[in-house]
């Protein structure tokens, strides 16, 4: 069988995650990384075994050997790269968010509909064995209809600095970085559903936080405390069509005692935490009964997630498998996500019917 041609658009810290995967796929052959940064794409093109580096990701596409790319660039480049590599005949795995903005994404999804290649947006956490384990416990049906979940990422010491402070760059703080995370992962074990409403609240009361350095915290290599556009934290409250509703919460600086995670899941028959790790509550003969499904490991699993990823967007290009995360989805996590910054700014709920 011939091997799945991969080229690699940014060479930041996200795409060695991408390139790790890649590296380690019999199915993959690694041809090429692009970084504005010709030296850096050419010294991760050398670790990671790949053939040519280029410093116009242009040049990349152009490769008539390259089957699929990573998109794996700055927010405010994903639609224009992801749009570029389908117009090029190229799969295309795309970082989330899969936009800034709806209006890109929706650009996006035109051009796949355009296209017969495989788009396929970056919600790993969704191909962590934790959530595929509760994923098949929820389509057997053994929780009942899914009708309310809460998603929670809480993080203390400020943002990470660089582009995720830059509103232009990033479109947002952390709820395009890191609550996009656990909304995605609810959204995901509840089946997709229409949202119909949101409220939301955003809040910039901290900063960067760049006072604090008694604690550790990543930081990019442009870090700049003086540097801030985004938000501190976001929360809303989203309903669906079906009448279910979701709790959300996230924050790159908050007064918390400690860090957290927080999905979770409730139906009609059972109920289940996803993180920080997975147990699943249900009734038998007219008893609570919590369940600890017997896995490796039952929170995410980075480099499991990020393999199992990459293979099913190989699969999915080679005609083997469903993607499981198309880039409609992407559009419709940015939707909601939009929404909750139209409603923070409004100070009222936003009606999307």
């Amino acid at each position: 069988m011939s091997k799945f041609r991969v080229g690699v658009i940014g060479a930041g810290s996200i795409a060695q995650c991408h390139l790790t995967a890649y590296s380690k796929n019999p199915d993959v052959e690694l041809i090429a990384v692009a970084d504005m940064n010709l030296e850096r794409a050419q010294s991760v093109a050398d670790e990671f075994g790949a053939r040519r580096a280029y410093a116009d990701p242009q040049e990349l596409l152009a490769d008539p050997e390259i089957d699929g790319v990573s998109i794996c660039t700055w927010n405010n480049s994903h639609a224009s790269w992801a749009i570029a590599a389908i117009e090029a005949g190229k799969h295309v795995l795309v970082e989330k968010p899969i936009a800034r903005t709806l209006a890109e994404a929706e650009q996006i999804q035109q051009a796949v509909e355009a296209s017969d290649r495989v788009v396929q947006v970056g919600f790993v956490r969704r191909h962590s064995p934790n959530c595929q384990v509760l994923k098949s416990f929820i389509d057997a049906e053994e929780l009942g209809e899914i009708y309310y979940a809460k998603a929670s990422c809480i993080r203390r010491v400020g943002n990470p600095g660089g582009w995720f402070a830059d509103k232009e760059i990033s479109g947002g703080g952390p709820l395009l970085d890191i609550g996009i995370h656990v909304l995605d992962l609810c959204w995901y074990l509840m089946g997709s559903p229409k949202v119909v409403s949101v409220s939301g609240n955003t809040y910039d009361k901290l900063g960067s936080r760049g006072n604090v350095t008694t604690m550790p915290r990543y930081k990019v290599a442009d870090y700049d405390p003086t540097r801030n556009t985004v938000e501190d934290l976001a929360n809303a409250v989203i309903r669906f069509e079906n009448g279910a509703s979701l709790l959300l919460d996230c924050s790159y600086s908050l007064h918390a005692t400690k860090d957290s995670i927080d999905v979770s899941v409730y139906g009609e028959k059972g109920g289940a935490v996803l993180e920080p790790a997975l147990h699943i509550a249900t009734e038998m003969h007219d008893s609570v009964v919590n369940i600890e499904p017997q896995i490796a490991s039952r929170t995410f699993e980075l480099g499991t997630g990020f393999a199992n990823e990459i293979q099913n967007f190989v699969d999915a290009s080679l005609g083997r498998a469903e993607s499981i995360a198309p880039a409609w989805h992407g559009v419709e996590i940015v939707r909601i996500l939009e929404a909750i910054y139209e409603s923070a700014a409004a100070g009222r709920e936003i009606s999307l019917v």
